[in-house]
């Protein structure tokens, strides 16, 4: 079974309790929090989630808060985590083909019909084998081994 892990601050936390409740009978799903409505820090669960997926014990992660850009900020400082933020199922192919993503950041606002449609297009999409999307991926990875 695919291991999830989500992860939301405050403004997310509805979007991320109907997200598991759509898919919790598909994947087995880690929820990293947050756990109530009361204002917090999107890094503290962000950095959670981005552990989770850099040491393997998911196989994909989805972050959310307010516009999905602070929680994909914060889990792309995790060494291994490739984090997009993304609105449309475009995007989702384009981050998984080329950039192999691991992680997918929404909004709050994101249409929870849709981002179940995103969260399955970005499990389904494999990362290209193209020797120019693999060494794009290794820069990345050497530079961040190396700093």
């Amino acid at each position: 079974m695919i291991r999830l892990g989500i992860a939301s601050d405050h403004r997310g936390y509805i979007l991320k309790g109907q997200i598991i409740d759509r898919l919790m009978n598909e994947y087995d799903i880690t929820d990293c929090g947050t756990y109530s409505e009361e204002s917090c820090d999107y890094p503290d669960y962000a950095f959670k989630l981005g552990n989770l997926v850099a040491d393997n014990d998911v196989d994909f992660g989805i972050a959310i808060c307010g516009t999905g850009i602070g929680i994909s900020i914060a889990c792309n400082k995790v060494k291994g985590v490739r984090c997009a933020k993304v609105t449309t199922k475009e995007e989702v192919i384009a981050t998984r083909n080329d950039n192999d993503s691991n992680i997918i950041a929404f909004g709050e606002k994101m249409p929870l019909d849709k981002a179940l449609e995103l969260i399955k297009t970005f499990i389904e999409t494999k990362a290209s084998e193209e020797d120019k999307h693999i060494r794009r991926r290794e820069k990345i990875k050497r530079y961040e081994e190396e700093n």
